[in-house]
Order: C-alpha cells, then sequence, then structure tokens
C-alpha cells in the first residue's frame, strides 16, 4: 500500500511542480483543495492565501518556464500515514528559494494538498 500511495503521491507533486513552473492553473486546480489554505513568509513578510487566490495569482505572473529558469524543484522527503501524508520540497524559482510543507490527504481515492506552509530561506 505505502509502494502505490508513494508513487500516487509523486504524481500529485509532479503536477504541482508542473502547474507552478509552467504557471498552469488547471493542473494547480486538480492537485488542490478547493479550501485549501496557503500560509508563509516571504523575506519576513506573512503571506495567506486560499488555494484559489494563490492559484490565481500563479497564473497572471510570467511562469518561471517563460522567464527561462530551470526547473531545479525536487521532493526532500514524504512521509505517509494511512490516508494522510506530509511532503517537504525545495521549490527555487523567480528569484527565491523556497521550502514548501505539503500536507495532503486522500478523497474520494485521490490524493490532494490540503495545506501549504512555506518560507523563503537566503
Amino acid at each position: 500500500m505505502y509502494d502505490k500511495n508513494s508513487t500516487e503521491i509523486k504524481a500529485v507533486i509532479s503536477d504541482y511542480f508542473n502547474g507552478i513552473y509552467n504557471g498552469d492553473a488547471t493542473l494547480l486546480e486538480d492537485v488542490f483543495h478547493t479550501e485549501a489554505l496557503l500560509f508563509g513568509d516571504i523575506n519576513g513578510v506573512p503571506y495567506f492565501k486560499t488555494a484559489p487566490e494563490y492559484i490565481a495569482g500563479v497564473k497572471s505572473r510570467k511562469s518561471p518556464k517563460e522567464l527561462d529558469e530551470d526547473l531545479k524543484m525536487k521532493i526532500i522527503g514524504i512521509d505517509i500515514m494511512s490516508e494522510i501524508a506530509m511532503v517537504k520540497l525545495h521549490v527555487p524559482m523567480l528569484g527565491y528559494n523556497y521550502y514548501d510543507y505539503l500536507s495532503l490527504t486522500k478523497i474520494n481515492n485521490d490524493w490532494k494538498i490540503v495545506n501549504k506552509i512555506f518560507t523563503h530561506v537566503e
């Protein structure tokens, strides 16, 4: 069961990476639960958005791909317990050095991101 869940979660994270790298709102709408919340800080400034607000922002900005950035995002770790998971990611892009922690849960047999916390580290 762990291997199947791990494979499914890696596929969700791949879509997450491709969604933010390419500015693809449809991919992001697929991986986020509609009521997911995002919290973090960027250079010490608190950040809070709902998933739809976040996705709209990604859609409206120039994507890392459009700016000719290399895709350097990677999974650092995955912790799965039953129908929940925590994923730690390194997401360098747009001049930032982000670290994301994503909470996922299995809803109707699909893994969804239900919470994102992140920070930018110099």
